[in-house]
């Protein structure tokens, strides 16, 4: 599929009106979390929520780094997520988890992010959940 960058805005969620626009983000569905500059979380207020959360990058190596939350839009799209305080070094990357709340998936043949459509949800039925992906009813057992 190849390497693609987007951009996006970042806001702090109590303040929404402290915000900054990422130019370049590298698209990376490999890593769970979204990384943006520590120094610029810091900038918009971003605080650090959890530290010492540890974390393995793409040459193996093992790090330790903070994650605060923050909302990130591309376009129209928006979510509220938890993000990594990247230091100097760091990939700065727009994860997977960003992605699926976005509600956007990746066009390999445009090197783009697309809209993935309708989620998926459950639906209840009187004897029970009715699975997505066969209709059928699903009973429930007892204490669930």
């Amino acid at each position: 599929m190849g390497t693609f960058y987007t951009k996006c805005k970042v806001e702090n969620p109590s303040e929404r009106t402290r915000s900054v626009v990422i130019p370049k983000l590298l698209v990376d569905t490999g890593s769970e979390y979204s990384w943006v500059s520590g120094r610029t979380l810091e900038r918009i207020g971003i605080r650090h929520e959890k530290k010492d959360v540890a974390f393995v990058l793409a040459n193996g190596q093992q790090v330790t780094r903070s994650v605060g939350f923050a909302i990130i839009r591309l376009d129209k799209f928006f979510t509220i997520d938890e993000v990594v305080f990247a230091e100097r070094g760091d990939l700065l990357l727009l994860g997977a988890r960003t992605l699926e709340g976005l509600n956007l998936t990746i066009d390999p043949g445009r090197k783009t992010l697309v809209a993935a459509g309708p989620l998926p949800a459950a639906s209840a039925t009187r004897s029970g959940i009715t699975s997505r992906s066969t209709g059928r009813a699903t009973r429930r057992r007892a204490g669930s």
